[in-house]
């Protein structure tokens, strides 16, 4: 897959790689902006089964 994106990227290796950053800098805000806060709510990590004894 990675294969396949970095000769679908234009210019030089310079250049993809430029791209590249930006395109990995871009999901990673993509994910922490968008899709963690929806998912979280459906995410069990706030059921925790400790007893008060």
């Amino acid at each position: 897959m990675y294969g396949w994106i970095w000769r679908h990227l234009p210019g030089n290796v310079w250049v993809r790689a430029l791209i590249s950053i930006v395109l990995a800098l871009a999901v990673v805000y993509v994910l922490f902006q968008y899709v963690f806060p929806w998912a979280e709510p459906l995410l069990p990590f706030n059921d925790v089964t400790v007893d008060n004894q």
